[in-house]
């Protein structure tokens, strides 16, 4: 199983189509799940990629637009026919809060648990939330309303023990946990055995950055610079850049532009204009500007390990 795996649930834009569902991800991260945003069939679709409901701990909204939260108040809902009893924190900007409230009070009045918010201040660059296994931080992104992206970054792990070496020195297992924080390992004889004999260094922490909807930014490239993987919001193909900065959107080879600046490992596009039929379009614009470009589909899964 990966360590750090970006789970795509839909990635098409407001319009509805046969072809892609609304914008939503899952973030595997160490086995725990997170969400970015929460169109229309997001609960269908896990169902279909075997996605355990439950697990769910953290719900980010990128902005109030419903093709990325009208599937809020179902999810909510099934959480507490399925028992949920721990709180879930939605973070988003304020007005998530403002259209969820009155839904709930309305059609979800006697949840057994608690639905709490933490309102992303979309103008800054700043700590979202953190736990044990990842910090998140928000992206000020360009958009028709208020509308904040979001950088996860892995917490480091600890070194790896080198298996061959702890046999050889009959290490006991209580003693395992103090050489993976750092220590030595010192010997009923007295010798002092150091701990890089013992270890081979951690996995570098991965970085993740979502950055839907927004216009062409250049401003967010130190915010994301050398990402392992960038997801951007590639709407349109560039003969259409009249429209695209019209709704403040961005086109396949903007957001190639935007990876390439940053140095980004990977990029990912989605969020596609439901006029073009075929979305290998947007991927060849990107591709001629970020080569290796991923073109995002439901059901798709990438590893970040």
């Amino acid at each position: 199983m990966a360590n750090f795996e970006i789970k795509i649930i839909g990635c098409g834009s407001a319009l509805p189509t046969t072809r892609h569902l609304p914008t939503s991800q899952i973030i595997d991260l160490r086995e725990k799940i997170y969400m970015i945003d929460c169109g229309e069939g997001t609960q269908l679709q896990m169902r279909r990629m075997h996605i355990k409901f439950s697990k769910i701990s953290h719900i980010f909204i990128s902005h109030i637009h419903g093709d990325h939260c009208y599937g809020l108040p179902g999810l909510i809902s099934t959480l507490g026919m399925l028992g949920r009893t721990g709180e879930l924190m939605i973070h988003g900007p304020k007005e998530v809060e403002d259209y969820l409230r009155p839904v709930l009070q309305t059609t979800c009045n006697r949840l057994p648990y608690q639905v709490c918010f933490n309102w992303v201040d979309t103008t800054k660059h700043q700590l979202v939330m953190e736990d044990r296994s990842v910090s998140v931080y928000s992206i000020p992104l360009k958009h028709r309303i208020a509308t904040s992206g979001y950088l996860f970054v892995e917490k480091p792990s600890e070194p790896h023990l080198i298996s061959e070496m702890i046999d050889f020195y009959k290490i006991p297992i209580k003693e395992l946990q103090y050489i993976k924080q750092g220590a030595d390992y010192v010997t009923p004889e007295g010798e002092v055995i150091p701990n890089e004999r013992l270890t081979r260094p951690a996995d570098p922490p991965k970085r993740y950055a979502y950055c839907s909807d927004t216009a062409y930014q250049p401003e967010i490239v130190p915010i994301i610079k050398e990402v392992d993987l960038l997801y951007h919001e590639a709407t349109f193909v560039e003969a259409d850049l009249p429209r695209a900065n019209q709704t403040y959107h961005s086109t396949a080879r903007q957001a190639a532009k935007i990876a390439q600046k940053a140095g980004a490992k990977q990029l990912v596009i989605g969020h596609y204009s439901a006029r073009y039929e075929d979305t290998a379009l947007l991927q060849q614009e990107a591709d001629s500007v970020f080569p290796g470009t991923i073109l995002a589909e439901e059901g798709m899964m990438i590893s970040l390990r």
